[in-house]
């Protein structure tokens, strides 16, 4: 029975969509290791640590956003089958896993080094924090993108125990990207929003003029992964990574309509992950092998 309720509140949370800002936050830590140019076997514990808190951080800020938004789930007509308002999960069981999670975020936090341990809380309270922003602001999108866009800097901070303010490149190309998809995203719960006391980018602005601000938002994202490589100095791979994500960013956006958002899955789920995962095997590349050139 606990397993089958574990692993319910795995697919509530969607834990396999840990991948859209993993990779980042790894390609934080890497650019932090070129710089700092120590062995490369001191890196891996640093990397196990740091999947551990991303994983346990969203899983717990997953988990809080599901808990907190149950009555509204309950209400659409697109999210009512979600396991806290079907009755597949009891909010007890969320919430044990809520602050099991959350622990094991502060311990992984505490291996890292005692910076990171004082942030966490800091950290925590953002992903709990935007899980209320859609009750009072329409720029949730942006909220939700800082919450993976502090990934990046996060991860540096764990292999430096500072704070490289050229790293903020990465947080903002993240935060673009991670708000972009979620004005697509949100597009679905348009009329739902239009009718009840919630915020939303496609509420406030019409469904096309909020898919202009995705697209908009998505060039910021390539303007800044571009600074970075200017930046950090870095070669021919990244800028194929880059050319990659634009190409994928460019299907996204063709994918949505404002009259047709039937692809908005597609656009959303398959779309992103390939361009989390490409983004960072293509700078990964450039890290390790140009750093041998």
């Amino acid at each position: 029975m606990f397993f089958r309720r574990f692993l319910l509140t795995l697919e509530m949370i969607k834990f396999e969509h840990s991948v859209f800002a993993l990779p980042f936050a790894l390609t934080g830590a890497l650019l932090a290791w070129r710089e700092l140019g120590f062995p490369a076997q001191l890196l891996v514990p640093k990397l196990l640590w740091i999947v551990v808190a991303m994983v346990a951080a969203r899983s717990a800020g997953m988990t809080f956003n599901r808990i907190l938004d149950a009555g509204i789930d309950a209400r659409n007509p697109r999210t009512k089958a979600r396991h806290l308002p079907a009755g597949m999960l009891t909010p007890q069981f969320a919430w044990g896993f809520l602050i099991v999670t959350s622990l094991i975020f502060f311990l992984a936090a505490r291996q890292l080094n005692q910076l990171c341990l004082y942030l966490a809380p800091l950290a925590l309270g953002l992903l709990f924090f935007y899980s209320f922003t859609k009750r009072f602001t329409a720029y949730s999108h942006l909220v939700l993108g800082l919450c993976l866009g502090a990934a990046p800097a996060a991860a540096w901070i764990a292999v430096t125990g500072t704070l490289d303010p050229r790293i903020i490149l990465l947080t903002l190309a993240v935060t673009f990207w991670t708000a972009g998809f979620d004005i697509i995203y949100s597009c679905q719960d348009y009329e739902f929003d239009s009718s009840s006391e919630l915020f939303s980018l496609p509420k406030q602005l019409g469904i096309s003029m909020a898919l202009l601000v995705s697209r908009i938002l998505h060039v910021g994202m390539i303007v800044c992964l571009a600074g970075l490589v200017a930046g950090y100095r870095l070669g021919w791979i990244a800028w194929a990574g880059i050319a990659a994500v634009a190409a994928l960013l460019i299907y996204e956006q063709s994918l949505v309509k404002a009259n047709d958002l039937s692809r908005v899955d597609a656009a959303f789920f398959t779309v992103n992950g390939y361009i989390s995962v490409l983004f960072f095997i293509f700078w990964a590349a450039d890290v390790f092998f140009l750093r041998q050139a």
